[in-house]
């Protein structure tokens, strides 16, 4: 039997390349064909939270899964289950299969950071 080796194990970081400006923070969302970009509202597409800036065409790391501090839009309420918001935000929401970013692990108000325990 051959072995195999994956490209990424759940929960690390992996190498992207950025379909536009993304900020450090941003939740990102698969774009094209092996790129991403900040995630809309709602997507089921979303991949993780990049961990620099990076502009159109630029390669970067995405960190997947654990803790992150992303941007809330709206408030958020600790233990509320969190949606990718506009412009690679977060909101309050459970979404449909897919769309739930993780669970807020603290409270925020619009525009501030809230901890979020990531699903993915």
């Amino acid at each position: 039997m051959a072995e195999y080796l994956p490209l990424f194990k759940p929960g690390q970081s992996i190498t992207c390349t950025a379909s536009a400006t993304i900020t450090g923070g941003q939740v990102v969302a698969v774009s094209g064909d092996g790129t991403v970009g900040p995630a809309g509202a709602a997507t089921a597409a979303w991949v993780g939270v990049a961990a620099t800036d990076a502009a159109n065409g630029d390669k970067f790391l995405v960190h997947c899964g654990g803790v992150q501090r992303i941007v809330a839009s709206g408030g958020i309420t600790a233990g509320a289950g969190v949606i990718t918001g506009a412009a690679g935000t977060v909101a309050t929401g459970l979404g449909t299969v897919g769309q739930q970013v993780g669970i807020a692990l603290t409270t925020a108000l619009d525009t501030a950071l809230v901890e979020v325990l990531m699903v993915r």
